[in-house]
């Protein structure tokens, strides 16, 4: 069974393919190609590549899709290619319909907090530790670079 995520990408390629949405329609296959070369990079049989996807394997793919949309526009704006941002940005808008809840810098701090105490973290040298943690609960939620920052404030 092909996860939840999946599938509702899927309902939607087909709801696109209905209403001749050729701009979403082209989105949401490459966000369906780029899940199923990730499947197959991690290893699953072609016969078996919709079985193996999950939520999370999709999520991943978001995150990592929609930080390169971001770079991408930071591109463009430096060579002036202004006309291109809004289809990245609408790219963007659709990835993010499908990505869990954005999480707030508080609830990343609380849960930094928490980490630290349950964990015993105090020093610097401890960022491991506590990354290890923090990581898998705000990958594509929050900032992974501000989330470093934030782990490195708290440990001062």
């Amino acid at each position: 069974m092909a996860s939840e995520l999946l599938t509702k990408i899927l309902d939607d390629i087909k709801t696109a393919m209905k209403a001749h949405d050729a701009a979403t329609l082209g989105t949401l296959r490459t966000l369906h190609s780029d899940i199923k070369n990730e499947a197959m990079k991690a290893g699953a049989a072609p016969a078996q590549i919709m079985d193996t996807i999950t939520d999370a394997m999709c999520i991943d793919v978001l995150a990592k899709s929609v930080k390169q949309k971001q770079e991408a526009i930071e591109i463009l704006k430096k060579g002036g290619f202004l006309d291109k941002i809004p289809e990245e940005e609408a790219c963007i808008a659709l990835y993010r319909k499908y990505m869990p809840a954005e999480m707030s810098e508080d609830e990343v701090k609380a849960l930094i907090q928490e980490i630290k105490a349950a964990t015993g973290a105090s020093s610097p040298k401890d960022m491991g530790k506590i990354m290890k943690e923090l990581s898998p609960k705000v990958k594509g939620r929050f900032d992974s670079k501000r989330a470093s920052a934030l782990v490195q404030e708290a440990l001062k």
